[in-house]
């Protein structure tokens, strides 16, 4: 027994006691944990929530306390928003760019429709100097 205490008191700062492999949705988040032997302030792993663990302050074990329900349904509303906002702004740009596209397209057929009219203008001013007399202007 004396031997498993001293495991216990070499694992490393708020390592937490079991290691269980399996993929978890909180792994990479932190969750604040205050020691109620020392009363030192962690962030530890939120994969730890529910486990034992070992101060690195005083070395004594505590239970991780599972983070709080109300912080975690608010995050996950806020990231829910986020998303819902993320997707009605892609809907709008795919609006706006449409637009665009169409207003470019009018644009072309406009500058085209420009070009054969300047072309025009020119075709009939130069049958309008064939027909003038030399001399004399209309």
């Amino acid at each position: 027994m004396l031997g498993a205490v001293c495991v216990l008191l070499s694992l490393s700062a708020m390592e937490p006691l079991s290691h269980t492999a399996k993929a978890d949705p909180t792994a990479g988040r932190t969750i604040p944990f205050t020691c109620v032997h020392c009363g030192t302030s962690f962030d530890v792993a939120a994969t730890a929530a529910g486990g034992p663990l070992a101060c690195r302050n005083c070395g004594k074990v505590s239970i991780v306390p599972q983070p709080d329900l109300e912080v975690a349904a608010g995050a996950a509303l806020q990231i829910s928003q986020l998303q819902h906002q993320l997707k009605e702004n892609e809907s709008q740009r795919t609006e706006v760019t449409g637009y665009i596209n169409q207003l470019n397209i009018q644009v072309h057929r406009w500058q085209l429709r420009l070009q054969s009219l300047n072309e025009r203008q020119a075709k009939l001013r130069l049958e309008l100097e064939q027909h003038l007399p030399r001399g004399g202007a209309a």
